[in-house]
């Protein structure tokens, strides 16, 4: 009787003209797709999310405009956690049991990633290009679980691995947030300063609301530190780079991770943070406008935006390109299964990223491998160095 009744339902759905596929997928109809992101519009890392959010709604309304994927157009429902744990939770739970989306991409913030991982597991909801390069995010089951570049932890191997040999340092440093997000950058620091046989001379913690880096400063200053490794938020970044240049402490080198690349670090005016340094997995995009496809891209965010395309807008376009390409590929029968085969057959180049090779398997959801070293130099950033950790290994 229930299988009948089953068959009974399904046929109406059909006589009515809706696939079997967008019958039976979350987030799918015959002329829509659900997008989600949940991320930081409004706290310490805003700063990532705005930006990104805008460059992939440009993505998403060019893509409409010209029909749609496969005659979908996709909704795009982005909610704001402001850097906020529970209030992450409480937005996943919309999203995915109300919104009914089908995938999201660019939702921030390691721990908040972390905590929605069983609601879209539960739902088969793909995470694709979270903005947070945590381990984790392509670690355990994988399968609904899509990154965009490399992990915190291979960024500031390579960074700290690079500036030991330019600078010759002795004594490693680090100075983080006590979250999932600063405890691997403080891991991949110390391992690679062990690997290198240097000292790891001491680290302090914050609160993600803290502003006054005074003590901080003394105290890695007269731990005699000749690189500070950085997972704070974007603003304490400067202040933190300003602190020590206003004590005077200047013969030592500020790096971050990806967490740390950003436009807004490099624009403080009167050259605030000329000199800090970062390992990402790309490369920012205004010494690279002689490239035709990047000066094109830049000044169509511009148009459409405003305001100068940052480094946050480069993530949300590499999200944003990754999930278009992955749901051509899944076909006009989209469903979690046909998204992820789609997934996994992805291979190309990401021009405005820097030219990062990108490509995924079954058993690789890590689309780029690449880690940039990046420095700012003249209120820009400009790449200085990089390393395949795939080729060094």
């Amino acid at each position: 009787m229930k299988t009948s009744l089953k068959a009974s339902i399904l046929a109406a759905g059909l006589a009515l003209g809706m696939s079997s596929a967008s019958f039976a997928t979350q987030g799918v109809t015959d002329t829509e797709i659900v997008i989600g992101s949940n991320g930081d519009l409004s706290g310490i890392f805003a700063a990532f999310n705005v930006g990104a959010i805008k460059a992939a709604q440009i993505m998403f309304d060019e893509v409409n405009e010209k029909g749609g994927i496969h005659g979908r157009k996709i909704r795009f429902v982005v909610e704001d956690h402001g850097y906020q744990v529970p209030k992450a939770v409480q937005n996943f739970n919309k999203l995915i049991n109300s919104d009914k989306v089908f995938a999201m991409i660019l939702n921030l913030g390691t721990p908040h990633n972390i905590a929605g991982f069983p609601l879209m597991q539960s739902k088969q909801v793909a995470n694709v290009g979270p903005l947070t390069a945590a381990r984790q995010m392509v670690e355990g089951d994988i399968t609904y679980k899509y990154a965009g570049f490399s992990s915190y932890y291979d960024q500031m191997r390579a960074g700290i691995g690079y500036l030991a040999k330019e600078k010759g340092a002795k004594n490693v440093c680090a100075m983080y947030l006590p979250t999932d997000f600063g405890l691997e950058v403080y891991e991949g620091t110390k391992e690679e300063t062990e690997a290198l046989g240097l000292t790891f001379a001491a680290e302090t913690t914050h609160k993600p609301d803290e502003q006054d880096f005074v003590g901080t400063i003394s105290k890695l200053r007269d731990a005699k530190c000749d690189i500070v490794a950085t997972a704070i938020g974007v603003r304490q970044t400067i202040v933190a780079y300003a602190t020590a240049k206003k004590l005077g402490w200047t013969d030592v080198s500020f790096i971050g991770s990806s967490a740390g690349f950003n436009t807004a670090v490099a624009k403080v005016p009167e050259g605030v943070t000329e000199g800090y340094y970062a390992a990402a997995g790309w490369t920012d995009h205004e010494a690279r406008m002689d490239v035709p496809e990047v000066k094109a891209w830049a000044e169509n965010y511009q148009a459409k935006t405003g305001e100068p395309a940052g480094t946050a807008a480069i993530l949300g376009y590499g999200a944003a390109n990754t999930l278009i390409k992955a749901l051509e590929a899944a076909g006009k029968d989209l469903t979690s299964e046909s998204f992820q085969k789609g997934m996994e057959s992805l291979e190309f180049t990401d021009v405005i990223s820097g030219d990062v090779p990108v490509k995924y398997g079954p058993d690789d959801h890590q689309g780029g491998d690449l880690i940039f070293i990046s420095q700012i130099q003249g209120g820009k950033w400009i790449e200085i160095g990089r390393v395949d950790p795939t080729k060094s290994q």
